[in-house]
Formats: C-alpha cells, structure tokens, sequence
C-alpha cells in the first residue's frame, strides 16, 4: 500500500502532462486525490507494514500529517477544476501536473523514516511549487517564484548541512533511520548534534516560514493562486513542522530537549510578534493571509518549545490550521475571481454581490482567528495553558497579546471587505463571473471540518495525538 499510495500521483503527474484536454486531466487529478484518501483511510484502520529495510513508514507523527495533506488536497482536487475553468483559455496541463507531483512529494515526506530521503522529499517540494506560483505569469508572480526559489533553496542547503552535521554526530551508529537515532540516542555526539540542531532548525525554519526565514512568504502566497496557497500553508508548512516533530523525537531520546526548547520558544514568539504587526495596514488579502501563516507557524512551534500539554495543543493546532488556512485560500480564490483584485480596498459589499462566499469569507475569519467553537480556539488555549502552567508568564502575556493583535487586523479587514463598498467606484465585478457549487463546496467541506473538530474530537485522532505528544514527553 505504501507503493501504492506513492505511485498514484507520480503516475498521474506524468498522465496529466500527455492528455490531450483539461477535462480529462482535471478528472485523473480528482480521482487520483480520492485515491489517495481512501489509501489513508484504510491506513488508520490496517498500518502498513515498514518498506526499504525501513526507509518508508508510517508512525503516528506521519499518519496525522498525511490525513492533513490528503484531505486538504481532495477538496484543493475539486475546487481547482472550477478555479482554472475560470480562466478563459488557460491549460491545466503543468498545473494539475505539479500539484500531483507535489502530492507525490508531500507524501514521501511523512513516509520517510531516514532523514537523507526526508531531505530529498522536502527537496521536492520546493521544486513543485515555484510552477504553481507563477501561474497567473504576471511579473510579480515571476519575481516571487524565484524568490521562492533562491531563499527556498538556501535553507534547504543549510538543513542539508545540518543533516551532515547530524551524519557526523551518528557516526558510531551508522545510520540516519530514525529508530536507529533514537534508540541509540545515547551514542550521539552532543556537540555535533547541537550543531546540527542550529542549522535544521533554520533551514526547515525557511520552509515553514518563520523569523527571520520569512521573507518570500508574503510574495509568494500573494502571487499564488487560491487553490496553490491553500496547499502551501496547510500542507506544504506541516510537512516542515514534521522536520521539527523529528528532531524533537532524538533531542528528547538524547536528553537533550533543554537545548532545543529555548531556540523553538524564541522563534515562535518573535515569528507571532511580526507577524501581528505586519498584518496592521495591508492591503493586499493575499499577503494578509501570508502573514496570518506566519503568526499560526510561530503559534505551532511556541506550544512544541513549551512541551507538556502545548506539544498535544501544537499537532492539534497543526490539524486545525491546515483546515482554516485552506478553507480561507480557496475563498480568496474565488475573491479574486470574482473581482479581479487582491486589493482589500477593492473587494468590497461581497455577502450582497456574492452571498456564499460572503458567508464562507465570515466563518474562515472565526476559523483562522480562533472563535469558538471552532477547533483552532481550543488548540491555542491549550498552548496558553501550557504557557501558564509552565510559569511562562510573560510568553503567556505577549502570546494573547499578539493574538488579540491579529484578531483586530483580520476581523477590521474581513467585516469591511464582506459589508463595505469600495473605494474605487470605477471597479467592476467580472460580469462573467458567477458563484458556481464547484468552487463552493470545496471551502465548504473545509469550513465544516474545522468546526467539527471544535465540537468533537474524533477518538481515533485524539488517540494519535495523544500517543505523539507521549513520545515528546508531553
């Protein structure tokens, strides 16, 4: 099944670059997503079996982070059939191709239990997005594209010199497979591995995009499309949050946790600091949301600094912002197509042009911002929790503080753009533009998974978030 679950999108990448119509390669994307799905449905229920002598796997870390991406790419899977519909005499072909080659790379990172493979997996993925960003062809897309690329590519050279360093730590074990790490952990060369620790953190730290890493984010989901900045800020950053889950897992084996828990708690405030400062005064949406990434990024990695009941807070808080990150993306989509601008001034009176996305713009805002009963509410209360029973008092006074920042930014420019009316009188809605069902119920099914997980946290995920947190002590 491990194959399986690898080889559907591979092949269907290189399907969809031979097929003759959009159609049909817009079908092979769908299918291929709902594929995927049920193979990880059926992974929860039967756990494959470890292949490569144990260089791909499933543990509990990798299973919550693939249901994530493969859910979050279904919905991406039909909401894209109506978003490149909608640009008139547009192919499909390089865009559905590397969205299931980026499947295929995603996929490859929460299977690979040997960090060199795990390093070429997250390789890839940077690889697969820059088509995705420039596909609007503008100048700025181009100029974020590679942007994306020249930081993008920087810090994956210096996570792979961390994982030299960590190489050299190993030594007298050997190996770079994770159980080898961690139950010889004792084996490792502490000043080797502190070292290596420095470089993975900054180099899986630009891919997830925190401070001071950040600077192609706002460019980059600025230039991207809804669909494409869905992926990237609910599944591509998880898949760099893994990056940290793992090195936590063998600084915890290796006693040496204190020496990580500092360096996350500094990156996740100062990542929340700018970010809530930067969202006040945008007015471009996209780049709102960029930020808004990059505060959640800094809330994921404060909970896994605190440890305790913050590392169950910050994988749920992973779950839960991958769903509202992907749910605000595709509504911005439709946004953009409806109104042709990013500009907040702008997109103005959207609940009276454009009811349902109107509606969709207002619970994205609850969901992104942490209104209960929305799930993303109480993963941020338990990270504060952590913070407070932690004595972290002061992390705990700036941690409301700069949430009830964003809170402010978000909701002042959401309410304006879903009642007011715009600025500049002489914009027009596109007149061929119409709110379809395809690029509804796509958001729709994202916004009713993010409340769901508030009301009610199923049992089989709460065992796995709990058996994860575990094995980080928490």
């Amino acid at each position: 099944m491990i194959f399986l679950i690898l080889g559907l999108p591979f092949a269907g990448g290189g399907l969809d670059l031979i097929l003759p119509t959009n159609r049909l390669r817009n079908w092979i994307l769908f299918l291929i997503a709902l594929a995927h799905l049920g193979c990880v449905v059926s992974f929860w229920l039967i756990p494959p079996p470890a292949v490569i002598n144990g260089f791909l796997a499933l543990d509990s870390f990798s299973i919550i982070i693939l249901s994530v991406i493969s859910i979050l790419f279904f919905a991406v899977s039909l909401y894209a059939a109506g978003y490149v519909q909608n640009e008139k005499g547009r192919s499909n072909r390089i865009f559905t191709a590397c969205l299931l080659f980026l499947l295929f790379s995603m996929t490859l990172v929460t299977m690979s239990q040997h960090l060199g493979l795990f390093w070429i997996a997250m390789e890839a993925t940077t690889l697969m997005c820059a088509p995705l960003i420039y596909f609007h062809h503008r100048p700025q897309a181009l100029e974020a594209t590679w942007k994306y690329l020249v930081i993008g590519s920087v810090g994956i050279a210096l996570a792979l010199l961390g994982t030299f360093f960590l190489a050299i730590s190993a030594l007298e074990i050997k190996s770079l497979l994770l159980s080898d790490l961690i139950s010889q952990a004792a084996s490792l060369s502490v000043p080797w591995l502190k070292l290596a620790i420095v470089f993975l953190t900054v180099g899986y730290g630009t891919k997830m995009g925190l401070v001071p890493m950040h600077s192609w984010k706002p460019d980059a989901y600025g230039e991207a499309p809804g669909p494409v900045g869905a992926l990237l800020a609910g599944a591509v950053t998880n898949c760099a949050f893994l990056a940290f889950l793992r090195m936590s897992q063998i600084c915890h084996a290796a006693d040496q946790a204190e020496f990580l828990k500092p360096i996350l708690l500094a990156i996740g405030i100062a990542s929340m600091a700018l970010a809530s400062f930067f969202m006040l005064g945008q007015i471009d949406f996209n780049r709102l949301l960029a930020y808004s990434s990059i505060e959640h990024m800094g809330i994921l990695i404060l909970g896994l600094g605190l440890g305790g009941l913050g590392i169950y807070g910050s994988l749920f808080h992973a779950v839960n912002n991958a769903f509202s990150k992907g749910l605000i993306f595709l509504v911005s989509g439709n946004l953009y197509q409806q109104y042709r601008t990013k500009r907040i001034g702008n997109i103005q009176g959207v609940l009276k042009s454009f009811p349902f996305t109107g509606g969709l713009l207002v619970v994205a805002l609850l969901a992104v911002t942490g209104i209960p009963p929305f799930g993303t509410f109480f993963s941020e209360f338990m990270i504060l929790n952590a913070a407070l029973a932690t004595a972290h008092y002061s992390l705990a006074f700036f941690y409301l503080l700069f949430l009830s920042i964003v809170f402010v930014a978000m909701s002042s420019v959401v309410l304006k753009m879903a009642r007011g009316l715009p600025e500049n009188r002489e914009v027009e809605l596109n007149p061929n533009q119409k709110e379809s069902w395809i690029t509804t119920v796509s958001p729709l099914f994202l916004a009713g998974i993010a409340l769901l997980l508030g009301l009610c946290v199923p049992s089989f995920l709460n065992q796995a978030l709990q058996k994860s947190s575990a094995f980080l002590g928490g």
